[in-house]
């Protein structure tokens, strides 16, 4: 059965390239940042840019909130983490924390951690409360690690996908990954946990064109998505709605039903391709970052 989904564009603004997006989760702000160097927040209430400043010449890949200690992290292609707090601008701390490009950053939602993922093909393990002292290095990708995500139902555990065309899932504890999810055929780019009928399961995204649902209990993939034209660049799974998003350079947004993963909805706003998606939790917003900006719609369940 499909769903009845309203989608409504809330707003539409116009920047250089989004290379990530992440949205507060108590205030109206979109963090957005570009491959310019810079870094945005925009209020999404008022429609306006709040604060906006260049972070670096080079750039800045993966940029994250850290709400509770009121700070913004970015990891940049100078292979540097730098972090600011958001209300004074004041820069906290940089150092060099990779050999190559940082791809992501993914912050522990209780402790005091940072995971940093790179070209140099390893994670790192941050924590702030020791001076950002680097406390483990996970080793196991060939190729570039493009993206990390942390499992918000096992925290000690993350994902990495990589551009040697795995997933790895690993413990915090452990240097080494507790084991590979293969199937796709090129690079993967994006991933994301999400639980459907109590079991837990991760969506990923590759430039074989496709995306693909994961049992990553049992390690075998149950859904190959397909109908992209290009790389699928970035994959969401709504907290709120029954709904998996995937982005592609292709230049659209596709939606999927979560629990038949038929397609539901195709969306084209014409920004060029898709880099970032980013949502909040007890929201039906969700904003796409892309070539020439970046558009906030608003997705209706009209089942629910």
């Amino acid at each position: 059965m499909s769903l009845s989904l309203k989608i409504e564009k809330q707003f539409a603004q116009n920047t250089e390239r989004v290379k990530s997006i992440d949205l507060h989760p108590t205030q109206p702000w979109i963090l957005a940042s570009l491959y310019s160097g810079s870094v945005s927040i925009l209020n999404y209430e008022s429609q306006t840019i709040e604060k906006s400043f260049k972070v670096t010449d080079s750039p800045v890949r993966s940029a994250k909130f850290i709400a509770r200690e009121k700070w913004i992290v970015a990891g940049t292609d100078d292979a540097f983490i730098r972090v600011y707090n958001y209300e004074t601008m004041e820069k906290i701390i940089e150092f060099e924390a990779h050999k190559d490009f940082i791809r992501s950053v993914a912050v522990h939602p209780t402790l005091p951690y940072l995971l940093s993922a790179s070209d140099d093909k390893v994670i790192k393990l941050w924590n702030w409360e020791e001076g950002w002292k680097c406390t483990r290095i996970f080793e196991g990708h060939s190729h570039y690690v493009m993206q990390v995500a942390i499992n918000p139902k096992d925290t000690n555990t993350f994902a990495s996908g990589s551009l040697d065309g795995t997933i790895k899932i690993w413990n915090i504890g452990s240097s080494a990954p507790s084991f590979s999810l293969d199937g796709h055929s090129k690079g993967v780019n994006c991933i994301d946990y999400f639980i459907s009928g109590d079991k837990p399961y991760l969506l990923s995204g590759c430039d074989d064109y496709t995306a693909k649902v994961w049992d990553f209990e049992t390690k075998i993939c149950v859904q190959t998505l397909e109908g992209h034209e290009h790389n699928v660049s970035t994959v969401c799974v709504h907290p709120e709605l029954p709904i998996l998003i995937t982005g592609s350079e292709d230049g659209t947004v596709r939606i999927w039903h979560a629990a038949t993963f038929v397609l539901e909805n195709t969306l084209n706003y014409d920004l060029g391709r898709v880099w970032a998606v980013g949502y909040k939790k007890g929201s039906s917003q969700v904003v796409f970052g892309c070539d020439s900006g970046m558009v906030m719609i608003k997705i209706i369940d009209s089942d629910i």
